[in-house]
C-alpha cells in the first residue's frame, strides 16, 4: 500500500496494521500471543485504574496497579475478592451498571464512589466495556479520577493559550472584559440589593438596586465604610458597635451570616427592615471581604404585623365566643323551669309595669328581695325586652368567686399574670360588651374588691389582670340581693358610691306569702313542667291542695315552692299528690303516720341517712344556698366549708 502498511486479517476482520520491525526474541512471536502479551504489560501499566470482573459471580477476575493502589489492596489474593469488598453499600448501583453494560456493550456511571486515603470520597466516572472470554462474558472496568482530569484539561487549556500567543491572550481578556460587563448587567438587573465591602470593611461596590434602596448614589457609598454609613444604629436607636456586626463578621469569621430582620438606615435618615446574608469572599485560602445580598421587607412585615394582630383579634373572639357558648349552654342547664314572670296579684302587676319602664333604657337595676323571690327572672326579662336582647345576658354569681380570682373572674387575665393562667381569659365583663352583665348577690362582693368594681362601671373600662391596657367595654349592669345594701351602706359593709351607682332604678320582688293569690298558677306551673322532666303521670291539684299550699308560710319563696310541688310529684302514686310540708294538718292526703321507733342506739347507716335528710330539709328552707348571711350553713350552724365536705361526702 502506499503508506507503508499492508492488509492483514485478524480475527476475520479487515484491520490496517503498520509494518514495523520487530526486533530481538519478539521477532520470532506470533502476531495474537504479541498482542495479548502488549494488552497484558499496557493494563498493568495503566496510571489509570481498571479491573476485570466476572458479571454473573461478582467476582474480581485481575485489578492492574492503579486500581490496587486505589483501593489500598495488597497484590497478593487481590484478584479473586468480591466486588462488594471493593464498593460498600452500592449494590443497586452496581447490578444497574453492569446490566447496562451487558446489554449495550458499554457503560458510564458517577454514582460508584471510593474513598482517598483521607477518608473523603473521590469523583471518580466508571466505564465497562462487555467482552467474551471462552464463551464466558466479562466486563473490563476503567475508573477515570474526574479531579485529576480537570486538572489536566486546565492544564492544557494552559499549554494551548501558551502556544497561540498574545492574540489568543487578548482574545482571553476581551472574554473576560466581555464576561465582566455581562457580570455588571447582571447585577444593575437584580431587584435585591448587592454591595460588597473588603477585608477593612470599605465598600468596594454598589448595585442599582443598592443604591435606590438605600437613597443613595454609588459614588457616595463606594470608599466608605459600609456599617459607618447605613448600620450604625439597632431598630431601637440605641448605638450598634462594629464588633457585632454580622455582615464584618462573616468575613472576621469565615462563616455564611443570615439575619432574618434588622434596619439599615437610609441617606435621609429613614430605617427600613430588611433580611440579608453576608457571604465572605476567600481569595488564595485568606478572607478577604464579603458580599451582602439585602432586601427590603418593610412592607412585608408590616403586613405580617397586621396579620399577626388580625388573627389574635380572630383568636379573641373566637374565645369569647367559646365562652359565650360555654356560658349560654351552663346557663341553658341551670335555667330556672319558669321562663316567664308568672301571677295574678297587684304585686307582679306593678313589677310588670316596672320592667316595662325599665326595659328600654340603658339604667342600672338593682333587684332586691328574698331568697327565692324571682329576681333572676326579672333580670332575664329586663334584658329580653331591652334593645341589647341580641346580645348574651352574662350572669355572675358573686358569692361563688373566691376572693383571689374576683379580678381574673369579673375582667379576665393575660397568659402567666400568675401561676396557672396557661393562656389569656375573656372576664365576664368582657363576655357581656354590647349586652348586659347580672351581678347576683352583689353584697358578697368583698369590700376590698367594691372599688375595682365601681371603676369599670365608671370609666366603662377593662383591664386584664397581667395586661398593661384597658380595654372598652359597654356593659349594662343589673344586680341582685337579698340584703338591705343601704343599711350595709351606712354600716360601713359596703361601698356607699357603689350602692349610688347600682341603685338607678330599685325593684322589689314580694315574697310569696304576701301575694297568695298568686300561689295556685304558680302550684299549677311548677306542677306541669316536674311532671314533664320527671316523666311520671300529672297528679291532680285540688282545691284542698291550694288551701294547704296558701296556709303556709313559704320562707323560701317561689323556689321552695317549686321543690315542695317536684318531690310531691315524685311521691304522689295513683294520681293523688302528697305535699311534706310543716303544718298542712288534714287539708291534704299524707302518707300515713309511721309507727314509733322504740329507742335504740342508731347504726352509722341510720345517722347518715338522718343527717342527709336534716341538711337536705336546710337546704330547702334556704333555697339551695349553702354559704352566705340566710344560707344552710347558718342555719345549721356549721361552716360553709364543713358543710361542703357534708354535702360532698353524704352525695347531696
Amino acid at each position: 500500500m502506499a503508506d507503508g502498511s499492508e492488509a492483514k486479517r485478524v480475527d476475520g476482520h479487515s484491520a490496517l496494521v503498520p509494518r514495523m520491525e520487530v526486533p530481538g526474541p519478539l521477532a520470532d512471536v506470533a502476531p495474537l500471543e504479541l498482542t495479548g502479551a502488549v494488552l497484558r504489560a499496557a493494563f498493568e501499566r495503566d496510571p489509570e485504574p481498571a479491573f476485570i470482573l466476572d458479571p454473573l459471580s461478582g467476582r474480581v477476575l485481575r485489578l492492574n496497579r492503579a486500581a490496587l493502589r486505589l483501593f489500598r489492596l495488597a497484590e497478593v489474593g487481590a484478584a479473586g475478592c468480591m466486588i462488594d469488598q471493593l464498593y460498600r453499600d452500592a449494590r443497586g448501583t452496581l447490578h444497574v451498571f453492569t446490566e447496562e453494560a451487558m446489554d449495550r456493550g458499554h457503560a458510564y456511571t458517577r454514582e460508584l464512589s471510593v474513598s482517598g486515603a483521607d477518608g473523603k470520597p473521590l469523583r471518580l466516572e466508571h466505564r465497562a466495556i462487555a467482552v467474551a472470554f471462552q464463551g464466558e462474558p466479562c466486563l473490563y472496568v476503567g475508573i477515570t479520577d474526574l479531579k485529576a482530569l480537570a486538572r489536566r484539561t486546565v492544564d492544557d487549556e494552559a499549554n494551548t493559550y501558551h502556544r497561540r500567543g498574545l492574540d489568543e491572550w487578548r482574545r482571553a481578556e476581551r472574554y473576560f472584559r466581555e464576561l465582566e460587563r455581562e457580570n455588571r448587567l447582571i447585577l444593575a438587573a437584580a431587584g435585591e440589593g448587592i454591595y460588597g465591602v473588603n477585608a477593612h470593611g470599605i465598600t468596594t461596590f454598589v448595585n442599582p438596586a443598592a443604591a435606590r434602596m438605600l437613597e443613595y448614589d454609588p459614588s457616595e457609598l463606594v470608599g466608605k465604610a459600609m456599617h459607618g454609613a447605613i448600620h450604625h444604629h439597632k431598630p431601637d436607636g440605641s448605638h450598634y458597635p462594629e464588633e457585632e456586626c454580622p455582615i464584618y463578621n462573616a468575613f472576621r469569621q469565615g462563616t455564611v451570616k443570615r439575619v432574618d430582620d434588622e434596619v439599615f438606615w437610609t441617606k435621609s435618615g429613614r430605617t427600613i427592615r430588611v433580611e440579608y446574608t453576608s457571604t465572605p469572599i476567600v481569595d488564595s485560602g485568606a478572607y478577604v471581604g464579603a458580599v451582602i445580598i439585602f432586601r427590603d421587607i418593610t412592607e412585608r412585615k408590616r403586613n405580617e404585623e397586621r396579620l399577626t394582630a388580625t388573627l389574635e383579634e380572630n383568636a379573641r373572639l373566637r374565645e369569647r365566643l367559646e365562652q359565650e357558648n360555654a356560658y349560654l349552654q351552663e346557663e341553658i342547664r341551670s335555667h330556672s323551669n319558669h321562663a316567664t314572670i308568672k301571677g295574678q296579684s297587684g304585686a307582679v302587676d306593678k313589677l310588670l309595669q316596672q320592667i316595662d319602664l325599665v326595659a328600654p333604657t340603658d339604667a342600672n337595676v338593682l333587684i332586691t328581695g328574698e331568697s327565692g323571690t324571682g329576681k333572676e327572672l326579672v333580670a332575664h326579662a329586663i334584658h329580653h325586652a331591652s334593645a341589647r336582647r341580641d346580645r348574651p345576658l352574662i350572669r355572675v354569681n358573686c358569692a361563688a368567686i373566691p376572693r383571689d380570682l374576683f379580678e381574673s373572674e369579673f375582667f379576665g387575665h393575660a397568659k402567666g399574670a400568675f401561676t396557672g393562667a396557661l393562656r389569656d381569659r375573656v372576664g365576664r365583663f368582657e363576655l357581656a360588651d354590647g349586652g348586659t352583665i347580672f351581678l347576683d348577690e352583689v353584697g358578697e362582693i368583698p369590700l376590698d374588691q367594691q372599688s375595682k368594681l365601681l371603676r369599670v362601671l365608671q370609666e366603662r373600662c377593662v383591664e386584664r389582670v397581667g395586661e398593661g391596657r384597658s380595654r372598652p367595654v359597654d356593659v349594662r349592669v343589673i344586680a341582685a340581693t337579698n340584703r338591705d345594701l343601704k343599711r350595709e351602706a351606712a354600716e360601713g359593709r359596703f361601698r356607699e358610691d357603689l350602692y349610688f351607682r347600682l341603685n338607678v332604678f330599685p325593684i322589689e320582688c314580694t315574697p310569696l306569702r304576701e301575694r297568695p293569690s298568686d300561689i295556685p298558677g304558680l302550684a299549677a306551673h311548677f306542677l306541669d313542667l316536674s311532671c314533664a322532666r320527671l316523666n311520671v303521670p300529672k297528679p291532680q291539684l285540688t282545691k284542698a291542695h291550694v288551701e294547704a299550699l296558701k296556709s303556709y308560710g313559704w320562707p323560701g319563696n317561689a323556689r321552695e315552692l317549686q321543690n315542695v310541688v317536684e318531690r310531691a310529684a315524685i311521691l304522689s302514686r295513683n294520681g293523688v299528690l302528697r305535699f311534706d310540708l310543716p303544718g298542712l294538718g288534714g287539708q291534704a292526703e299524707s302518707p300515713p303516720a309511721a309507727e314509733p321507733v322504740p329507742e335504740r342506739v342508731l347504726t352509722a347507716g341510720e345517722m347518715a341517712r338522718l343527717e342527709r335528710d336534716n341538711i337536705r330539709r336546710a337546704l330547702d328552707a334556704c333555697g339551695g344556698r349553702v354559704s352566705g348571711r340566710g344560707g344552710a350553713a347558718e342555719m345549721l350552724d356549721m361552716k360553709p366549708t364543713t358543710l361542703y365536705s357534708r354535702l360532698k361526702a353524704l352525695g347531696i
